[in-house]
């Protein structure tokens, strides 16, 4: 391409690229399953809560990481009429591709031991982990799908320069493979019950399930469409539909 002033565009509605965070059972795959014509890359087998769906079809589930990588590429050169793919889970994958490390290195019996150790390993996961977003990412760029990527939560130390250590929910990966699915992406969602504390101090909900895609400092989330309140999730709905891009 060539990058003269001949080269100018407007923005243009482009598929979104995001990745929901939540604890087990909270609906994740049930929110992934009501973007356009879904089709699931599953790592994991928990698609039983959208069961009923005729509308949503299923990769088997992936045992490697190379069957994760064919099932992708299968959507970038194979007819279809997909328009979302959902990657169920990311976190399952992290448990893939360590476990692949560590049976391809005869010296290792943890994923702090590949490669010699020194965090060599963990930059090995990162990097798997990279080449995964990059397909997908080429599968928006050729196809123009949405992609989701589903995460289970985890709790980890948020070390401050400026404020004291505290706690936040974030994705259940390593540091150096969060990045891939929180920072080139369009929206980092968490989705959580809606809770507010009485006067004893204790969290309660009445069930109702809401997304977090703004920042602060309780869990990992952001958006680039000025998204600054909670969004309400019944489970039929998708919140984020009038943000979707189209299909080839």
């Amino acid at each position: 391409m060539n990058f003269s002033l001949a080269s100018l565009m407007s923005p243009t509605r482009r598929p979104l690229i995001a990745t929901i965070v939540g604890d087990g059972g909270m609906g994740k795959t049930t929110l992934g399953s009501l973007f356009p014509d879904p089709v699931f890359i599953r790592t994991e087998d928990g698609t039983q809560a959208i069961a009923h769906r005729q509308d949503v079809a299923l990769f088997p589930v992936a045992k490697t990481v190379e069957q994760v990588k064919q099932a992708i590429n299968s959507l970038r050169t194979e007819g279809h009429q997909f328009k979302t793919l959902v990657l169920d889970s990311i976190t399952q994958l992290d448990v893939m591709i360590q476990a692949e490390m560590i049976a391809g290195d005869a010296k290792a019996k943890s994923i702090n031991q590949v490669g010699g150790g020194y965090g060599a390993g963990w930059n090995m996961v990162s990097q798997v982990h990279r080449e995964i977003r990059e397909l997908c990412g080429l599968l928006a760029e050729e196809r123009e799908m949405n992609i989701v990527f589903l995460a289970h939560a985890q709790n980890e130390t948020v070390d401050s320069p400026d404020s004291d250590s505290y706690l936040r929910a974030s994705m259940r990966l390593n540091s150096k493979s969060v990045g891939h699915y929180s920072d080139n992406v369009d929206l980092v969602g968490f989705l959580k019950l809606k809770t507010y504390v009485t006067e004893g101090g204790k969290a309660k909900g009445d069930g109702t399930r809401v997304i977090a895609c703004y920042p602060t400092p309780s869990h990992i989330s952001k958006n680039r469409f000025g998204i600054t309140q909670d969004l309400p999730f019944d489970g039929n709905t998708n919140p984020f539909e009038q943000f979707l891009g189209g299909s080839k």
